[in-house]
């Protein structure tokens, strides 16, 4: 048992060690399950207490006043319910970068540093001046320590790529490791101007408010970016924001691995407390993933009811996370180019619990460079090309429509009207455009294949059905970028 605890002791630490310099060589589950065997071994073991990677000695160290500590994890959805039970919870996304701390004297910035081992972080402050998130004056006496996540965005990671190339230095290969390899970087410390910064806690001497909602409103008022967050009462809230946390994983901008649930009473959270490794208060809900290894086959674009043009890699069929896959997202244009993605390139792919597929890095790249479309596949329109975009800009494009009118029949549950029936009716002329639904008659219906006289008339009664629709699910279902259902619910509430 001794020499089992010793080499899972050596095994963290060295795994822990290669997660904060941005070269992980484990997935993040493959690396809990090595806590977890460590822990039913020796619950008291002090390499559990571990947060963040060693410091080099060499490196400007600052002690952190109260401890940075790690989240206790969690991949069952039943163990949110039961957390629930303790009271009302609030939810952000997981931000995938890496944290820092901001210290403010009188309202200017004086420190910010890395969370390094949890007791001691190293100095950032140089860096911090040049991310533009981060405010450098806020409007608040004293002393106040903010906490929050430092990351990188889409279209930042391509802007980066374009800047570091122009510099001579070898291009970033991954969305999810340049944070900390700029913000460990001794020159060129101005790239780090790519990146973002969301705050997600605040600490004084006295507890500043009441509730977690209240700590985060304080922080946007203060100037802070924050991330979405959620007030949660039931478990039906908690499943909807599970769904919503998967959707952006395949779609966001910024790369997530779950979400982070916090007690929304902060006296219950200080009646609570913390062990050595985690707050009591606290539970990050991760969704399991696994990678793998591929080859590209063919690069095909799909059109977004946005306009956009996706990438979309045919690959060889491989299985993960218990499916055959044979096709993942390549994100947008700017991926394609930064990775020079083209047929015969080897790369890792990723797959979190029912998230879409995606592209994580290239492995193999053959020679030869990418290709984007010039034109719109659905309609021939000439691209147009916006940052790490590429759009269609005809507003009658028939994909184009095909997603909006698609997005609403799913969102406003107009049951027996499918993908391809739709396809079938913007074919023929009888739709267009969402208003066209209201407008058909049960002899159009006729005229679609396979459709007869009772199932035609039961897809013209669940379309009239969908006439009284509550304002959230309207607002969420018209297609507005960025309108989640979620954010459908704030607004109408608000």
């Amino acid at each position: 048992m001794t020499e089992m605890v010793r080499k899972l002791e050596k095994e963290i630490t060295r795994h822990k060690a290669l997660y904060y310099q941005g070269r992980p060589e484990i997935s993040d589950e493959a690396y809990d399950k090595l806590e977890e065997k460590l822990k039913k071994l020796d619950p008291e073991n002090p390499v559990l207490a571990l947060v963040g990677a060693p410091i080099d000695e060499s490196t400007n160290k600052i002690r952190h006043q109260r401890r940075m500590l790690s989240l206790e994890k969690t991949y069952v959805a039943e163990d949110l319910a039961n957390f629930l039970k303790l009271g009302p919870l609030v939810s952000i996304f997981k931000i995938d970068g890496s944290s820092c701390s901001l210290l403010y004297e009188d309202g200017r910035l004086v420190v910010a540093k890395t969370r390094g081992d949890g007791s001691e972080g190293e100095n950032i402050i140089a860096k911090a001046g040049f991310i533009p998130a981060i405010p450098k004056r806020i409007d608040r006496g004293g002393k106040l320590e903010v906490r929050g996540e430092i990351f990188c965005r889409e279209k930042d990671f391509h802007a980066l790529a374009e800047d570091m190339a122009a510099l001579k230095l070898e291009k970033p290969t991954s969305q999810r490791n340049i944070v900390a390899g700029l913000l460990g970087r001794k020159e060129h410390i101005q790239l780090v101007q790519h990146l973002s910064f969301q705050a997600f806690d605040w600490i004084e001497d006295k507890a500043p408010v009441s509730t977690e909602v209240a700590k985060l409103e304080g922080l946007e008022k203060m100037g802070f970016e924050v991330p979405a967050w959620e007030r949660h009462t039931s478990e039906v809230s908690l499943a909807d924001r599970v769904d919503e946390a998967r959707r952006f994983m395949g779609e966001g901008d910024y790369l997530i691995d779950g979400l982070v649930f916090v007690l929304d009473d902060i006296q219950q959270q200080e009646e609570m407390g913390e062990t050595s490794h985690h707050p009591r208060y606290k539970l990050a809900y991760k969704f399991q993933g696994e990678t793998k290894n591929t080859v590209i086959q063919a690069i095909t674009w799909q059109v977004s009811r946005n306009g956009v043009l996706t990438p979309v890699a045919e690959i060889e069929p491989t299985e993960l996370s218990g499916a055959l896959i044979s096709r993942v997202t390549l994100h947008n244009m700017g991926v394609v180019v930064d990775f020079s993605l083209k047929p015969g390139d080897r790369i890792e792919i990723v797959r979190s619990g029912e998230v879409i597929p995606k592209f994580l890095s290239v492995q193999e790249s053959r020679p030869g460079k990418p290709s984007t479309p010039k034109v719109c596949p659905s309609c021939s329109s000439e691209t147009v090309r916006e940052d790490i975009w590429l759009l269609c800009p005809n507003a009658l494009c028939p994909a184009k429509q095909m997603e909006v009118i698609l997005h609403w029949i799913r969102q406003a549950n107009i049951e027996d009207l499918s993908e391809k029936r739709l396809q079938e009716m913007i074919t023929k002329g009888l739709v267009t455009s969402i208003p066209d639904l209201y407008k058909l008659a049960v002899e159009d219906l006729l005229t679609l294949d396979k459709v007869k006289d009772k199932l035609a008339t039961k897809i013209y009664e669940n379309i009239q059905k969908t006439k009284g629709l509550d304002l959230v699910t309207f607002l969420a279902a018209i297609g507005v970028e960025g309108v989640s259902r979620t954010k459908a619910e704030r607004i109408v509430a608000n």
